[in-house]
């Protein structure tokens, strides 16, 4: 992958054997998801190399971080995956939680994770509408946002946001839930539940969507690995991963849930996956939202943070995979360093092993089962 933009204007000068053809996709077309620059070689319609190019939208985040103090970088990071603030807080405040060895009152603890998989389900759900849009189904869109904005009311009542939250900060939350969130959410889940029987009927069981699923995309188990792939993308080649799983953070490790897993290792594997996913966090909430503990919201902190001299690291689970959290603190009031391993970057990097020798018509539907969020990818 490229950092620099170069699109190929001289196709004389482009890589390739004699009779290949060079093409530029993206980053003007929504299906690129969003700035996203493909420069692919072909063979008539027989796809060969995939150059994902990057650049288009760097902010220096990380650097930004390191200027920052351990409360203020954190809002940052709601940027970097706009999908995904909740989660991306919270892994921050973790990392400076542990470099404090500092002690979160389970209250706290039972919102952010209720945040986190509200937030999951509403990812999953802007992916399942622009999915279905990327093989030419508009209706799909349109039901996707209406649940994503049900969430996303619940959300502003409680955060004054319904993008960038900035909600979770060390120690805890910014501030208590509002009376109505417990009722809002349970109201919620009641219509959800026969939303997602309404997603099969309207999109699994089309045979015209099989057909461009199944058997399309292919990623073993094996190459997952191999490319760093978490999250979805790696589950749906059968490789365990979920990071609440194997690294319980928060209260994960007291709750009853599955990691989903799929073996098919095609586009439609990882579609199931996201799909059951959505299931599995409607389960973590239900078991959390009338166990609401009572208590403080927040830990005592003192105004302004200091980190011992040290490194730290933490990992979560969001909606795409795997989001490290690395500080290196000599000991001041900001980062001394600061780097963010992101999800979306290895399973971009998996996107040419996935798509080459394949018809060009398959590319689209190959990539959108990646989840690309490209300012996670781009910092």
């Amino acid at each position: 992958m490229y950092r620099h933009t170069e699109i190929i204007k001289d196709l004389s000068q482009a890589p390739g054997e004699e009779g290949d053809l060079i093409i530029n996709v993206g980053p003007q077309h929504p299906a690129t998801h969003g700035v996203l620059h493909l420069v692919i070689t072909l063979n008539g319609e027989t796809i060969k190399n995939i150059e994902p190019h990057l650049g288009f939208i760097h902010r220096s985040i990380e650097k930004m971080c390191e200027s920052l103090t351990y409360r203020q970088f954190i809002y940052v990071t709601s940027r970097m995956d706009y999908l995904s603030s909740h989660i991306n807080n919270h892994a921050c405040a973790l990392c400076v939680e542990k470099g404090l060895q500092l002690e979160v009152p389970s209250r706290a603890q039972v919102i952010r994770v209720l945040m986190d998989e509200l937030t999951r389900i509403a990812s999953h759900e802007l992916w399942w509408g622009a999915m279905a849009m990327d093989l030419g189904a508009f209706t799909p869109f349109f039901h996707a946002f209406r649940e994503r904005e049900s969430i996303n009311d619940i959300m502003e009542e409680t955060c004054g946001a319904r993008l960038t939250m900035n909600y979770i900060v060390p120690g805890g939350v910014m501030q208590d839930i509002h009376p109505n969130f417990q009722k809002r959410v349970k109201d919620f889940l009641v219509l959800y539940k026969r939303k997602i029987d309404e997603y099969d009927e309207l999109v699994t069981g089309n045979i015209i969507f099989q057909n461009r699923m199944k058997g399309v995309g292919y990623l073993s188990a094996e190459d997952a690995i191999s490319y760093g792939c978490t999250g979805p993308v790696a589950r749906g080649s059968g490789v365990s991963s979920d990071i609440r799983k194997l690294y319980p953070y928060e209260i994960y490790d007291k709750l009853e849930f599955d990691e989903v897993l799929e073996t098919g290792c095609d586009s439609f594997a990882r579609y199931m996956i996201r799909l059951r996913e959505m299931n599995q966090s409607i389960r973590i909430i239900e078991q959390l939202i009338d166990n609401i503990p009572d208590g403080d919201f927040q830990a005592k902190t003192k105004a302004v943070l200091k980190l011992p001299k040290g490194d730290f690291y933490t990992r979560v689970e969001t909606a795409r995979g795997e989001l490290g959290v690395y500080i290196v603190s000599e000991g001041g009031t900001t980062p001394y360093r600061i780097k963010f391993r992101s999800p979306g970057f290895s399973n971009l990097s998996a996107l040419n092993h996935i798509a080459k020798g394949g018809k060009i018509g398959d590319l689209i539907a190959s990539m959108g089962t990646l989840d690309l969020v490209i300012p996670d990818i781009d910092r």
